[in-house]
């Protein structure tokens, strides 16, 4: 399995950053159908888009640092080397929704109107970006047998994929591919939150309530087979995380049910 997807000169170009870049630029792409379609300013997008990449990575990179400390502290400088490998999603989760308030706040938008729009984007992007993990060959679960990876019916270049060897352990072996499962809750979690923007009389914030709670469980699940999580004490931190994301859903749900106004314009629930 090869990590460059492609050499030109000094510069390589890797699968991870052409997953990472694909999922940007899609979720970009479905956002803009929907700022169009909702009627809402495209510049409030751009402009909104174009901060929030960059403070996401760098919220992702902070989340790792703080927690992989002991990997830096002899060379505080190094935890500037991004490009050596280290963030972590739940990181870019807390940035970009953190920004999101402050700048929606600023704009006098309405926040939870664009925590829906984002809530397919974003898991859209995770189920594209996790197959940078795929390509590097890192974020797998735990030592598995080729029969079993046979018997869920994987694509053989997959099976062959999780052939890997374990460096801190010293094994060469099949790992459960982590990513994949991930990957397609994702998407799943995708089509369901698409589905639902289709009924008109869909609430604010239920698209959100159903990324948080889906996204969040599936994370808990799938961390328990991960062999490369952060750790709090005996805690996986993405576990703890990944609770805090259920319970922020159902407060979401609760609040949308009970409190919250229809997701689409009021002319389009009139030509129902």
């Amino acid at each position: 399995m090869r990590s460059e997807a492609l050499k030109i000169g000094n510069i390589t170009i890797y699968w991870y950053s052409i997953c990472i870049l694909s999922g940007i630029l899609i979720g970009y792409w479905i956002a803009t159908r929907e700022f169009k379609r909702e009627k809402l300013s495209l510049d409030f997008l751009s402009d909104y888009f174009f901060l929030l990449i960059p403070i996401s990575i760098i919220g992702a990179r902070l989340y790792y640092v703080i927690f992989e400390w002991k990997k830096y502290a002899d060379n505080p400088l190094s935890a500037f080397a991004i490009w050596n490998g280290g963030i972590a999603i739940h990181g870019a989760l807390l940035a970009g929704i953190i920004f999101t308030i402050i700048y929606t706040k600023k704009k006098n938008f309405p926040l939870l109107k664009l925590f829906d729009i984002a809530a397919p984007v974003i898991i859209l992007g995770q189920a594209i970006g996790r197959w940078g993990n795929f390509f590097n060959q890192e974020a797998y679960g735990t030592e598995t047998t080729l029969e079993f990876l046979q018997s869920i019916h994987l694509p053989k270049f997959i099976i062959d994929g999780m052939y890997i060897t374990d460096i801190e352990k010293g094994i060469t072996a099949y790992w459960q591919p982590t990513f994949f499962y991930e990957s397609l809750i994702c998407l799943f979690g995708f089509i369901l939150i698409m589905l639902v923007r289709r009924y008109k009389k869909v609430r604010l914030g239920m698209q959100s309530a159903i990324y948080f709670i889906v996204y969040g469980t599936a994370r808990f699940f799938i961390e328990s087979l991960r062999q490369d999580s952060l750790m709090l004490g005996n805690m996986k931190v993405a576990q703890l995380i990944s609770i805090a994301l259920v319970v922020v859903g159902i407060v979401f749900a609760i609040y949308s049910y009970c409190c919250a106004g229809y997701y689409h314009r009021e002319e389009e629930l009139k030509n129902e």
